[in-house]
This record gives structure tokens, C-alpha cells and sequence, in this order.
């Protein structure tokens, strides 16, 4: 008998064997499964965060903030810096003759959550007419749009669904003023949709703010960008920063995706060696109850690696149908799963979760890591196991 038709026979045999050490084999299916659910769970998090973020914007606008300032709340440009940056050739010109750029101004309010009376901080975004030209995406999904000069607003559609009180006909209250709530608009799901949006120059006047916290900015070529922003930062009556509205608003992610990925990576790591842990118990009590089987298989002219082969099919193959339960669990539990956290400006950001297919392969891969590592040890010992003393335990 070949060696590979040795591998295949004890291969089958002890998986068939398998529903006899059934307690004992859910301990490895169980645990892993649990490793793999916590970590795709927690990376799914990360995942549709960052999505969010980096889905929002397109390349041929651009976002141009105080020099220096970590995000729109953070930042304040004067009208007269205003003026100044309008008058760049790079920008794209409306039907009328007039930039493609609009003034937008960053107020923190706060409404509560659904199901909770405390406040919750929310961006409210004075939005100029232009910045409704520049944004084909954005549509209006219930209501009407609000009428410049009068304090009205729309809300994005994960901010109505998030938070609570957002509702088309709502009155709120922000610093003794009263603003209506007079429609609700998409954006396709991205991070805008969290956002209030009023008319700028209202919003300047009940927050009594004369500039505004950035400009964007309609490119006529895509590719003018660098010569933009050439003649933005190296102007010396502005100090600015200029970026592509996609990368502003990705970047605004990159520190808490990465907290969320070190949080994950521990509580995985702590999970994976308890589950290790086990899988070594539950695979070296397979190979006790079988040593009189492995024995018997040695003297009839069974190899080393078949032997070894045995063992490790069976820790892997317990180990990948408890990396795909976790997996599936965790997909079926979470993604599409709509929370809102804190954002780079203090306010919340509404998103969902994202179990996608690069995560359950990252789970499964951990599951297969961790049936290796569990499946090794004792697969050696019931190789180097003495025929003669594996046959006297009989």
C-alpha cells in the first residue's frame, strides 16, 4: 500500500471516528468559534467605519481648511481668505459664470439617541448654494429642501434612523434659537449622511460666526490638483491646506480604525491561546483513546506520516467548521449592523458594520493557525509512540 493511499485510509477512518469523541471535539469547535466571532465582530466595526469614511467624497473636489488644523471643526478661514481662494483657476465654473466653490461652516449641536434622554454631539453643516451643485449624489429621500435665510435644515438619513427627535416637522432647540426639520437627504452612505444641513448664511448668523471652517472645492481637470495646491500653501496672505475630498475625509478614520485593530488583535490573542490551550487537551485525550488503534495501525505497516497526517486532519478539520461557524455568526449577527461612534470632530459618526470577505478569511486563517498549533504536539507523540507499548494497552 503507497504511502498517500495509507494517508487517505487513516484519514477517513479517524474522521469517521470523530462523532464517538463528540463532547470532547466541541471543545475545539466551540472555542475557536468563539476567537473567530469576537475578532471578525471587532474588525467588522473598524471595517464598516472605514468604509464609510473612505466612500465619502470624490477625487475632483477638494476640501481647503486652516493650515495646521486636524479637521473642519478644528479650522476657521475669514471671507476675505474666502475670496482669495475662489479665484483660483483650477476651479471648475457653474452655468451662472461663478466658482464651483462653497463656504461651509462646522457647529457642534446635540441631540439624544433613540431610547436615551441624554445628548449626544452631532455635526450641523452650513452648506452654501454651490454645495448642492458640486453634489450630484446627494438627494432629497423625504421633505422638502430648506429655503436660505430661514432657519430650517434636512438631516441625513443614518442621522434619522441614529438619533432621536430628527423627524420631518421636528422644532430644535439649538442655543435659544428654533430651527424645522423640513427633510431628510441620502448621500449614498457615506459619512455626510450623520450630518445636520442648513443654509450657511443662516447658520452664521444664529451661531454669530462671520467665516467659515472650510471651502470646497469643484477642479475643472482632476488632475489640477497639485497645481492647486501649489498656489494655496505657497500663497502667502493664506495659510491653508488642500486635499482631495476622498482623502480629507479617509483620513479622519485612521487613528480610531487603528485603536479598533489593536483592541481586536489582544482580545483575539488572549481567546486564541485559551482555545490553543484546548485544542492540545482535547487532541492528546483523541490520541489516548486511540493508542491502541494507532498501535494496531503501526504493526500492519502504517507509517510515521499517516499517523501524523491522522491527528492534524482532525485538528484542522474541527478547527475550519469552528473558524466558519465563528465566521458565520458573526456575519449573521453584525454585519449591516448600524451604530454610530465618535468622530475625528467630536461628533458622532453613524455607520454600519462590515463583515466582509477578507475578514472571514482572516478567521478562518486564524482557525486553521490555531487547529495547527493544537493538532502538532500530539500528533508527534502518537507517531513516536512505541508499537509494542501502544499494542500492550489494548
Amino acid at each position: 500500500m503507497s504511502s498517500l493511499t495509507q494517508v487517505r485510509e487513516i484519514v477517513l477512518m479517524n474522521l469517521r471516528s470523530v462523532p464517538q469523541r463528540l463532547g470532547a471535539s466541541l471543545v475545539i469547535v466551540i472555542g475557536i468559534a468563539g476567537v473567530v466571532g469576537v475578532m471578525v465582530a471587532l474588525l467588522s466595526m473598524s471595517s464598516g467605519l472605514e468604509k464609510t469614511l473612505s466612500g465619502t467624497g470624490r477625487d475632483d473636489r477638494v476640501v481647503v481648511t486652516r493650515g495646521g488644523s486636524n479637521g473642519e471643526l478644528a479650522s476657521f478661514l475669514d471671507r476675505a481668505s474666502g475670496t482669495l481662494i475662489r479665484q483660483d483657476p483650477a476651479i471648475a465654473r457653474g452655468a451662472d459664470g461663478l466658482p464651483l466653490a462653497s463656504g461651509e461652516l462646522i457647529i457642534v449641536t446635540e441631540v439624544p439617541r433613540r431610547g436615551q434622554r441624554s445628548g449626544t454631539n452631532v455635526t450641523l453643516r452650513g452648506v452654501e448654494p454651490a454645495g448642492f451643485a458640486m453634489r450630484p449624489e446627494l438627494r432629497i429621500v423625504a421633505g422638502r429642501m430648506f429655503r436660505p435665510g430661514i432657519r430650517e435644515l434636512i438631516v441625513g438619513q443614518a442621522a434619522s434612523n441614529q438619533f432621536d427627535g430628527l423627524d420631518v416637522g421636528t422644532e430644535l432647540r439649538f442655543r435659544g434659537s428654533t430651527w424645522t426639520v423640513v427633510g431628510h437627504f441620502s448621500t449614498g452612505g457615506d459619512a455626510r449622511e450623520s450630518e445636520l444641513w442648513a443654509d450657511a448664511e443662516t447658520v452664521q448668523s444664529a451661531f454669530n460666526r462671520s467665516g467659515y471652517s472650510s471651502l470646497l472645492l469643484k477642479l475643472a481637470n482632476t488632475d489640477s490638483f497639485g497645481a492647486l495646491e501649489r498656489r494655496l500653501t505657497s500663497d502667502p496672505q493664506l495659510n491653508v491646506e488642500a486635499r482631495r475630498e476622498r482623502e480629507f475625509f479617509s483620513g479622519q478614520s485612521g487613528q480610531l480604525t487603528a485603536t479598533i485593530g489593536v483592541l481586536a488583535g489582544l482580545v483575539a490573542l488572549i481567546m486564541a491561546i485559551g482555545a490553543t490551550f484546548g485544542a492540545l487537551n482535547t487532541m492528546y485525550s483523541a490520541v489516548s483513546a486511540r493508542t491502541a488503534e494507532i498501535g494496531t495501525l503501526r504493526a500492519l505497516g502504517f507509517g510515521v506520516a499517516p499517523v501524523i497526517a491522522s491527528v492534524m486532519a482532525e485538528a484542522l478539520v474541527l478547527a475550519i467548521a469552528g473558524g466558519a461557524i465563528g465566521a458565520g455568526l458573526a456575519y449573521v449577527v453584525f454585519n449591516g449592523y448600524s451604530v454610530s461612534t465618535l468622530g475625528s470632530g467630536f461628533t458622532q459618526v453613524a455607520f454600519q458594520f462590515a463583515v466582509t470577505p477578507g475578514l472571514v478569511m482572516t478567521g478562518l486563517g486564524l482557525a486553521l493557525l490555531i487547529g495547527f498549533i493544537g493538532g502538532l504536539a500530539p500528533a508527534i507523540r502518537a507517531a513516536r509512540m512505541p508499537v509494542t507499548a501502544a499494542l500492550r494497552s489494548q
